[in-house]
């Protein structure tokens, strides 16, 4: 009898025990999670910088809440549009985030769309100009300011949607560059800094360290959380970015929430919707999950200063998504 007692204690005791923890394990934080299966509702807008009669078209991913969100911005590579990175896009507001998308003119799609195919690649290698890198740059402090008109404007679609005390930048290539001058690379501006102090954090997607002068030099001020993304074999034809440029700008970053993912085999077009005529690998589709589940954990850390994100991905549980040769660190 008293045997029975003991083990109905323990049952007992075995029960409340799982139902305390079922909650916690319940909730337990996963950057890949979405409740949301369709495309997140989008618009489209087109700026107007009488300035520099300069016209910037937007593509902007909303949430489904209409409370005002943290905001991201993402700069397409050459040759982009305002439709790059629609998996990223999507994902990124489905976690509740107002996604903007912005597109550059004279580095664009316009540039190529009417070239004949010989005459493409120069055309391409015509817009990576600093001229243009100084234009995109512009364009984005452009955006802000515009983003801060409508979202007090009772009139407009945007009103109160953006949150903009929070708002990360992030782009691809060229786009890339872009968003290491807005958010505190130094080199190429004479010791000054493009930096626009409204971004508080930059996920970076194929990197590259300045052709003249030092990384070290370079990135020496910069002072807010950056994630770098890159691949063993990400290079491109334009500009003759290798694998060293890229993997040159985290060693030269100042220590603290900086972070760097380099997947393995991965080409310059493993950051985009899709593949490109020249590659030569087969895409890796854990290529997209392990750059949806870092960054979303990124953003949530630094712009929602989620400490459940962060302890995601600084500890183990971001390293189970790697494959053997994926390589991640921080610093």
């Amino acid at each position: 009898m008293q045997t029975r007692i003991v083990r109905f204690v323990l049952a007992s005791l075995l029960v409340v025990i799982f139902f305390s923890i079922l909650p916690v394990v319940a909730s337990a934080y996963d950057p890949l999670e979405s409740s949301v299966t369709a495309e997140s509702p989008t618009l489209y807008y087109d700026i107007t910088d009488a300035t520099r009669k300069r016209e910037i078209p937007l593509k902007v991913y909303l949430p489904a809440s209409v409370s005002a969100a943290p905001v991201i911005l993402f700069s397409h590579g050459l040759g982009g549009d305002r439709e790059a990175a629609a998996y990223l896009g999507n994902h990124w507001s489905h976690r509740g985030y107002v996604v903007v998308v912005l597109q550059h003119a004279g580095s664009d799609a316009e540039i190529w769309k009417n070239q004949p195919l010989r005459e493409r690649m120069n055309a391409m290698r015509d817009a990576a100009a600093p001229e243009n890198l100084l234009l995109r740059i512009k364009d984005v402090s452009v955006v802000l300011d515009e983003l801060t008109k409508w979202n007090k404007d009772a009139n407009h679609s945007l009103t109160g949607r953006l949150d903009l005390d929070h708002v990360g930048m992030s782009g691809h290539s060229f786009g890339a560059l872009t968003t290491q001058s807005v958010a505190g690379q130094s080199a190429g501006w004479r010791g000054k800094s493009a930096f626009d102090e409204r971004i508080k954090a930059a996920v970076i997607l194929s990197p590259s360290a300045p052709r003249i002068g030092k990384p070290e030099a370079a990135f020496a001020n910069v002072a807010i959380p950056w994630m770098l993304m890159t691949g063993t074999k990400d290079t491109s034809p334009i500009g003759n970015a290798t694998v060293e440029s890229r993997l040159a700008v985290f060693p030269a970053l100042p220590s603290g929430d900086k972070y760097e993912l380099v997947l393995y085999n991965a080409e310059h077009s493993a950051f985009g919707d899709r593949g490109l005529l020249r590659d030569k690998q087969s895409r890796n589709p854990n290529h997209h999950r392990l750059i949806i589940a870092l960054s979303t954990s990124f953003w949530d850390a630094y712009l929602r200063d989620d400490a459940a994100a962060k302890a995601w991905l600084t500890g183990d549980a971001a390293r189970t998504l790697l494959e053997p040769q994926d390589r991640f660190q921080m610093k």
